[in-house]
């Protein structure tokens, strides 16, 4: 049985989020902060590697996103989880409006999913790269956006939109025109929806994180980035560089540090805080 009691003193106790990417990384922890502050959770995930992405990272998997949901629960806290891919809108939607039917309403919106790809100078990216990158980053955070607006809209009790931009969303990054591109994308997008939405007290921001310790920055390839002549460079090998684009002294920050943004973004202490560029950068954008 769950503790009403308790769950009414969260500072999202009983909304409803809606979070892409949500099998692992930033996504399962927004998930989980949520739910730890009363929140259930509509989780949609593509669940595997997509074809393009194999030379950067693995993607998540079935397993990723059964382990999400056993975390929520553990939780207390319902969870609706669907395999799903951000660039199929239709497919989005159906999981949105399952999860709906299902726990009766959305307020919050985290459209989180995205991927990192990098490595040459703009000229030598290939169409390829450059649509699977936008497809998902920027389109992607599109189609969450579609999808979720209707309901926001037919509810008629406000709501949160949280869109995860990037440092790259602010500032030029060499050798990532791909992402720096999409997530500057997604500054238009928020800014655009904040003007749409506002009549219907839909509240819509970015958050800016810098480098998060996930599977997204922690692998070799991305170690290269930044180390191109080490030829299998470490976590331990990379963090002083990485410490050393960030004004704090720290070279990445945790995935809960974003997620306290998020929830932050998605909670009444935010009830005027719309239009905005969170960053959560370890002064990267300012260094």
């Amino acid at each position: 049985m769950k503790d009403e009691g308790a769950i009414m003193t969260g500072r999202v106790a009983g909304k409803v989020a809606f979070i892409t990417g949500a099998a692992r990384g930033q996504g399962r922890s927004h998930a989980l902060r949520l739910a730890q502050e009363g929140a259930d959770i509509i989780a949609v995930d593509v669940a595997e590697s997509l074809p393009g992405m194999e030379r950067y990272y693995p993607g998540a998997s079935e397993e990723d996103l059964a382990e999400t949901i056993r975390q929520v629960e553990a939780l207390d806290r319902r969870i609706v989880a669907r395999k799903a891919d951000v660039r199929d809108f239709e497919q989005l939607k159906a999981a949105l409006d399952e999860g709906v039917a299902e726990l009766g309403h959305v307020d919050i919106v985290s459209a989180n999913a995205g991927v990192f790809t990098f490595g040459v100078e703009s000229q030598e990216v290939t169409d390829e790269e450059w649509d699977l990158t936008n497809d998902i980053n920027a389109k992607g955070v599109w189609h969450t956006a579609k999808a979720a607006i209707p309901h926001l809209i037919a509810q008629g009790t406000g709501g949160s939109m949280i869109l995860t931009s990037s440092t790259a969303g602010i500032k030029g990054t060499p050798n990532v025109a791909a992402y720096t591109a999409s997530k500057h994308a997604v500054v238009g997008i928020m800014r655009t929806l904040a003007l749409e939405l506002a009549p219907h007290r839909v509240r819509v921001n970015t958050v800016h994180p810098t480098g998060v310790a996930t599977n997204m920055i922690l692998n070799e390839a991305t170690f290269r980035l930044f180390m191109p002549d080490a030829e299998h460079p470490t976590k331990e090998d990379a963090a002083p560089i990485f410490e050393s684009t960030n004004a704090l002294p720290t070279p990445w920050v945790e995935p809960v540090d974003i997620s306290n943004a998020v929830l932050f973004l998605a909670s009444d202490e935010a009830r005027y805080v719309t239009g905005t560029e969170l960053k959560v950068d370890a002064g990267y954008t300012v260094k």
